[in-house]
């Protein structure tokens, strides 16, 4: 959603701006200048919705932005006191999200989730490559401008020593069926030290799925690998990940946060499609199986499924190979063999 925002602010720098947003993801997002949070703890159930929706009714806005689909959140944007209230069209718009919206994007076809919200500038009259963009190419111009804090970088710093190739593991999604294996994660880094001389770190959060997988990692790899799971906050992360050369993950947040900052991402996609929610400049670097996994799981192309499938079976992500893995490591690194400072010219 950030470029989003960022096309919003410089299109009406006098305006003020208000995200509803929850307690977790505002750990980081608070990193952005100008932009007033209404934190919404999910954790708290019915009573974090009512507390919430008292808020917003005691404010008023000029303009609505409904940008999630889910029902709940629909509940919240009804509270809000704006009479403008601008969602998603019909197809996008699941979970009754239409009856609570005055106004909706224009139909769009197979795209990006990143692309569907940049709809919403477009619909505003604001300036976008959104609507005439070549198919299959990515949008230009997208800004996101999240600098890590002072404590961020020095804990980057602590880390990645100037001049080190870092490959950054951040192994586990919140969805346990688009996890690789730990055994497999323990070869690419193998491979990342013994053939490419890099450091390799591995990062997440304090969850015991988390910490047992970093483990696992830890103790089958031959080489030194950095076990920082549990170790960092979201703006460190997002530090980390600006220093990195390179972050291996299944389809999870840190896939986005790595591309905040300008990080090349190698994602791993087979229970979803990298197409539709993959590291938005990095697609060509993804392994992508969902094809395959469309087709052994559910006698299907990607074409034929409703474009928000998820295929999330056991053994779905058993369809990536190392050799898989390591093919797009080495590719990209040569790309930078030039000397070419981390992520730079990667995208």
């Amino acid at each position: 959603m950030v470029p989003l925002l960022r096309t919003l602010q410089n299109a009406w720098p006098e305006a003020r701006f208000t995200w509803v947003i929850g307690k977790l993801e505002a750990k980081l997002m608070r990193l952005l200048p100008e932009v007033d949070f209404i934190t919404f703890d999910k954790r708290a159930g019915l009573k974090g919705l009512l507390a919430t929706r008292r808020e917003l009714a005691a404010r008023q806005f000029d303009l609505l932005l409904h940008l999630q689909v889910a029902f709940r959140a629909s509940l919240l944007a009804q509270a809000v006191r704006a009479p403008v209230k601008l969602g998603f069209d019909r197809t996008r718009a699941r979970e009754g999200q239409w009856w609570f919206t005055t106004h909706r994007t224009a139909p769009q076809g197979r795209v990006h989730v990143l692309e569907s919200l940049m709809a919403f500038a477009d619909a505003l009259g604001l300036s976008t490559d959104s609507s005439n963009r070549v198919d299959g190419q990515p949008l230009t111009g997208l800004q996101w401008n999240l600098p890590p804090p002072p404590e961020a970088t020095a804990y980057a710093d602590s880390l990645v020593p100037v001049g080190q190739r870092t490959l950054v593991i951040s192994p586990c999604s919140s969805h346990v069926l688009r996890n690789w294996r730990p055994e497999r994660y323990a070869a690419v880094a193998e491979h990342a030290v013994q053939t490419h001389g890099m450091q390799v770190i591995v990062c997440g959060g304090p969850s015991e799925l988390e910490r047992s997988m970093a483990e696992a990692i830890c103790a089958m790899a031959r080489v030194p690998v950095l076990n920082q799971v549990g170790k960092d906050t979201l703006p460190q992360l997002l530090g980390l990940l600006g220093r990195a050369t390179v972050l291996l993950t299944p389809d999870s947040g840190p896939a986005h946060m790595a591309t905040m900052v300008g990080t090349p991402v190698i994602g791993l996609y087979a229970a979803t499609n990298p197409e539709r929610s993959g590291p938005y400049l990095s697609r060509e670097w993804c392994v992508n199986r969902y094809g395959a996994a469309a087709a052994q799981f559910l006698q299907a192309t990607p074409e034929s499924l409703p474009w928000t499938t998820k295929i999330e079976r056991p053994g779905v992500m058993d369809l990536i190979t190392v050799d898989d893995v390591t093919e797009r490591l080495d590719a990209l690194l040569a790309i930078a063999a030039d000397g070419s400072p981390p992520g730079a010219g990667l995208q």
